[in-house]
């Protein structure tokens, strides 16, 4: 994979790592079992499906709570679902909104061979613009979806009041990065050894085969197909554009987008702050989501960071 390649999906979750233990009475043997798992269980607390448009235009969303909306967008190959374990805790004091971005879990394209970036924003944007009538959002995403949280706080500044990008951004990925499309079990192995920390229990044969039996026509194949737009989304040398005051929250065993990244996003955003979270990788919400639910808790009951603000220990 070349760098260009990694910067358009190095900001990327996979699907497969959202697995982690599973019901033993549901017991999923594949990918897509298992978030239907864990949608019921979103379900069963009081999310409710919502959706706009229809046909190949569908984009939908699950929600609940009172108060003002809090967005979250997952990553690429991913679906509204990961937020499974951290969501709930926060429908108390806002309005949770958990995305499913196009192309993934129950918003359309999901059959098309080519899964264009611009299709995936505008359809972030529409959700936005529908959850933001009143307040303005706080907006959370991982991979992927901190990129795309990212131009929408710079598209619509005054629909995003904070920004919250968990192992993502706006800006190329770090070079040598492993591949995003494995082709054997053996690759998807050192895949997810770079996406997790080393101490977290290892993932089944079942979930490593099927990451393989997926990827030739999974999301993230197929925005890769758009390569050239996938690069015309990017904010190199424009982050200082971005006026939403941004939270970065980082797994400090993240391989993939490393903690130079994060670094590197925060000295050229006008108003950023750093938080580690130790022993979690890069899709900490699913991997240590005890630990990602009391720093994300913390990061919103505090204000939001000012220009040149010192990064969290």
């Amino acid at each position: 994979m070349n760098r260009l390649q990694s910067l358009a999906v190095g900001c990327a979750a996979l699907v497969a790592l959202t697995a982690g233990p599973a019901p033993a009475a549901e017991a999923p043997r594949t990918l897509d079992e298992l978030a239907a798992v864990r949608r019921a269980e979103l379900l069963a607390v009081g999310f409710a499906p919502r959706a706009l448009g229809d046909g190949g235009g569908r984009v939908a969303w699950l929600e609940t709570g009172d108060g003002p909306p809090l967005v979250f967008l997952h990553g690429a190959g991913d679906q509204a679902a990961t937020w499974h374990a951290v969501a709930p805790a926060f429908t108390a004091s806002y309005r949770v909104v958990l995305v499913d971005l196009p192309g993934h879990g129950a918003s359309e394209p999901l059959a098309a061979e080519v899964l264009p970036m611009a299709t995936v924003v505008a359809g972030a944007e529409r959700v936005l613009l529908a959850a933001t009538g009143g307040p303005p959002a706080i907006v959370v995403g991982n991979s992927m979806g901190a990129w795309i949280a990212t131009l929408l706080a710079h598209r619509h500044p005054a629909r995003v009041a904070r920004l919250v990008l968990v192992s993502g951004g706006a800006l190329p990925g770090d070079p040598g990065a492993p591949s995003l499309v494995p082709a054997t079990r053996e690759q998807a192995a050192y895949l997810m050894s770079k996406l997790r920390d080393p101490a977290s229990p290892p993932l089944p044969e079942w979930i490593l085969d099927d990451i393989v039996r997926r990827t030739p026509s999974g999301a993230t194949t197929r925005m890769m197909r758009d390569l050239p737009g996938l690069v015309g989304h990017l904010l190199v040398g424009r982050l200082g554009e971005v006026s939403t005051p941004v939270d970065l929250l980082w797994g400090e065993s993240d391989q993939l987008m490393t903690l130079a990244y994060a670094e590197r996003m925060a000295s050229q955003l006008p108003s950023a702050r750093l938080t580690r979270i130790a022993r979690c990788g890069h899709v900490p919400q699913v991997e240590c989501p005890e630990r990602f639910r009391a720093a994300l808790a913390d990061l919103l009951a505090a204000p939001p960071p000012i220009p040149d603000e010192a990064t969290a220990p």
